[in-house]
């Protein structure tokens, strides 16, 4: 009946805490601690060393420990048990959060006045747009793409959203498939991608796609926000379309390398903002909470929640 923590690039001894508190009556182990592989029923993984899991033969689930899945679907080695990833407000409404922060201060200027008063200069842009007549597209339309459409709405921003396969949001024109990507991209002021990362949608964010983005907006050209997946952006060609003006700016949370490397030219360019992969940091607490009670559900009977298509990768 253990549960073991596997993680790389986090501190493992809270989530071991974490665990013993939330689920008492059971051993909770880290890798390498010695544990009998037999006893293995559940694991919890963030970014685990291949391999890890393949001789458990008992293992019944594993929980991703963030967001996203695509450090456990790249695990060759992996056995077929279900992958299980999380789905917590709590996450979902910090996302929203970024992402509604963005696309205000994008439409506020925020960045102009701030690099105004970085040069001490007095300039009113008199150019305001209201937000309904600034056009974001939500490139990914899953749990947290829908919640920050919905929040966007709210605030009055014309909104759409784009996914694989055809999904109807209420208020939102929604766009699906490979043959409405161009209509979606070419009413789009705000590009905001939260995608997960496959091998589908590995590298989407590049040149190619940034010259298909709406040239008739009001923020004076396409604005990029990626909160999804690091590897879902091509680094180079996001500088190259801020230099010949493709894009206007870049908001970018996630990168290809993390931390992003000291000499990357993302950190010095006037037209980007960085922060360091903290748009949904989730409370771990609610994490290990919810892991717990999937677990108690699964033991009397009950089928496991937000399992992960192995196809799709998501």
């Amino acid at each position: 009946m253990t549960l073991l923590v596997a993680i790389t690039g986090w501190d493992t001894a809270p989530w071991l805490d974490r665990f013993r508190r939330v689920l008492p009556d059971r051993p909770v182990v880290a890798t390498g601690d010695g544990h009998d592989p037999a006893s293995i029923l559940y694991a919890a993984s963030w970014k685990h060393t291949p391999a890890t899991f393949a001789g458990l033969p008992n293992l019944r689930a594993i929980f991703s420990l963030g967001a996203g899945v695509d450090h456990l679907i790249g695990d060759a080695t992996l056995p077929a048990v279900p992958i299980l990833r999380v789905v917590d407000p709590d996450l979902t409404n910090r996302m929203s959060e970024y992402v509604v922060m963005q696309c205000l201060m994008h439409l506020r200027r925020h960045f102009l006045y701030a690099a105004q008063q970085r040069e001490g200069r007095w300039f009113d842009e008199r150019d305001q747009p209201a937000a309904r007549d600034v056009r974001v597209g939500i490139l990914g339309t899953g749990v947290l793409g829908t919640d920050a459409a919905r929040k966007l709405a709210v605030m009055g921003f014309d909104v759409a959203g784009w996914s694989r396969s055809p999904k109807s949001l209420e208020g939102i024109r929604t766009y699906a498939g490979e043959a409405e990507l161009d209509a979606f991209l070419g009413r789009t002021d705000i590009l905001v991608c939260l995608l997960p990362l496959t091998p589908a949608t590995r590298g989407i964010l590049d040149g190619r796609l940034f010259a298909r983005l709406a040239r008739d907006g009001r923020l004076g050209g396409p604005i990029l926000v990626n909160a999804g997946r690091g590897g879902l952006q091509v680094e180079p060609d996001i500088l190259a379309a801020l230099d010949d003006g493709t894009l206007a700016f870049a908001s970018l949370d996630v990168f290809g390398t993390e931390p992003l490397p000291a000499g990357s030219p993302l950190w010095r360019h006037p037209k980007v903002a960085i922060t360091p992969h903290n748009a949904a940091n989730s409370d771990p607490e609610a994490i290990a909470t919810a892991i717990a009670a999937q677990i108690r559900r699964h033991e009397a009977g009950e089928r496991l929640g937000n399992e992960v298509d192995r196809t799709t990768g998501y």
